[in-house]
């Protein structure tokens, strides 16, 4: 397979069964975010509301896009998957992936709502600093632009999700007259049809983003695997014509070349000679080559590589730095043009997100009565209203949704669970929250990223000396 030989085969799709095996616990482990609510006020039978989960998750990986995915593959810069043994790249992503695994089934055993995004961002972060700890090795390992802006978005989400969720209880008791939405379900009596079709609907939304969201966490892990041990096959995107990108450089160069350059500080003038060193590094890869299969190993990193640097360094550099010394015109031509660089990068084989959507969306499935419960019944001391589900999977699936489309990868665990508590503490305040739950889960929430950094990083040395 992909030219490897037996050896390598087998530990590739070994890394690949792991990563489904970790889309398909983030399925059974999340699907009570979606259909507690629906469940609990009596809308769905438990059977239909997983299958039905089931089916908009795998759907929401489909039509999601590859923002988060390309956000979690470039977490970690490329040189920490470029090593000269393989063998210690294989060490590094089976450490990650069995590192994520073991968390998430571990908290879904003892039915604590953990995040899946913070398990596995922290498996990478570990193998990170892991490997910036091994002699010889570069001193960064870690894109931390990027760490900053994923630990932010997971910091902010639950606090969001909390205070909005509970804000918009306190609208709904302002202008909403029927009272009927605040009153503790019948047992075993279905809602009335419009709210039933509301928290249908809600979760059906949340069922959607967590799919497009989380999802894409999954394709991201499998193209850091295919990246890592077969380069020469997915470290650019080979349906894509080299002689197109070699056009986009060379118009991006052009038009560079055209700024007013009175306008440029000592700076900016060193700035854009290293660009043009770059530049002219892709160009010299790419001279007279058709297609992407005739590069080197090596030089499919490389080309990647300038790709990601150009595209970073230029765009900043005319947006921020130099934006006066071109006009409206100029800056819009740069920008198509690096936007058409960046798709030889970031992408993903349409049977990776069918794999990874299928393990979800199947995963969603079963498992999912532990932490329903928790969601359910011990998170507030009262029973869930409808007009507490629906508040709580609106903010959750709207949170989600604007995540998704900012790249940035966000835990619907901790969305949904705060969500939940927002709308408890706006019913009767904070004493309607049941303590040692709302504890167990924030505790969860702190100590899973230390715990996974850990725990990746010990596995990935031991392995790297058992791997040679």
């Amino acid at each position: 397979m992909f030219g490897l030989d037996t050896g390598l085969t087998i530990l590739l799709l070994a890394c690949i069964i792991a990563a489904l095996a970790f889309e398909f616990i983030n399925g059974f482990h999340d699907t009570a975010n979606a259909v507690a609510t629906v469940i609990y006020t009596n809308s769905l039978k438990p059977n239909v509301a997983v299958v039905w989960s089931g089916f908009w998750n795998f759907i929401g990986v489909n039509v999601g896009g590859i923002a988060v995915a390309m956000g979690i593959v470039n977490l970690l810069p490329l040189e920490i998957l470029v090593d000269p043994n393989i063998y210690h790249t294989v060490a590094l992503i089976l450490s990650l992936v069995l590192t994520a695994i073991i968390w998430n089934l571990g908290t879904w055993y003892f039915g604590i709502p953990c995040s899946s995004s913070h398990t596995l961002l922290g498996s990478i972060f570990g193998v990170g600093i892991a490997y910036m700890l091994l002699p010889g090795s570069q001193a960064v390992a870690l894109n931390w632009k990027k760490v900053e802006d994923v630990g932010l978005s997971l910091l902010a989400s639950p606090i969001f999700g909390f205070g909005v969720a509970l804000l918009l209880m306190y609208i709904l008791r302002l202008v909403v007259k029927n009272k009927l939405i605040f009153n503790e379900p019948p047992k075993d009596k279905k809602p009335p049809v419009w709210m039933r079709a509301i928290l249908i609907l809600t979760c059906t939304s949340v069922s959607f983003s967590h799919g497009s969201n989380d999802g894409q966490k999954g394709v991201g892990l499998i193209m850091i695997i295919l990246i890592g041990i077969v380069p020469a096959h997915f470290a650019l995107d080979h349906t894509k014509s080299p002689e197109k990108l070699l056009s986009n450089i060379q118009n991006i160069e052009i038009v560079m070349n055209q700024a007013d350059t009175t306008k440029f500080t000592a700076e900016n003038k060193k700035e854009i000679n290293k660009l043009t060193i770059r530049i002219d590094t892709l160009k010299s890869h790419l001279i007279n080559v058709t297609t992407f299969d005739k590069l080197e190993t090596k030089q499919h990193f490389k080309v990647r590589k300038d790709i990601l640097e150009i595209a970073k360094k230029t765009e900043t550099f005319i947006t921020k730095t130099a934006v006066t010394a071109y006009n409206h015109d100029k800056v819009k031509v740069i920008k198509a043009d690096i936007k058409s660089m960046k798709d030889y990068t970031e992408y993903s084989p349409w049977w990776v997100i069918l794999m990874i959507s299928m393990a979800l969306g199947l995963g969603t499935m079963v498992g999912w009565r532990r932490i329903v419960i928790t969601i359910g019944e011990k998170i507030g001391k009262s029973h869930l209203t409808y007009a507490q589900g629906a508040s709580a999977e609106l903010v959750a699936a709207s949170t989600i949704g604007v995540s998704t489309w900012l790249g940035l990868p966000v835990s619907t665990t901790h969305v949904l669970s705060s969500g939940i508590a927002g709308t408890m503490v706006a019913g009767k305040g904070k004493d309607n929250l049941q303590m040692k739950t709302v504890k167990n889960i924030a505790i969860a929430w702190l100590v899973t990223l230390p715990v996974t950094i850990l725990m990746s990083g010990l596995l990935f040395l031991l392995l790297r000396l058992i791997l040679r």
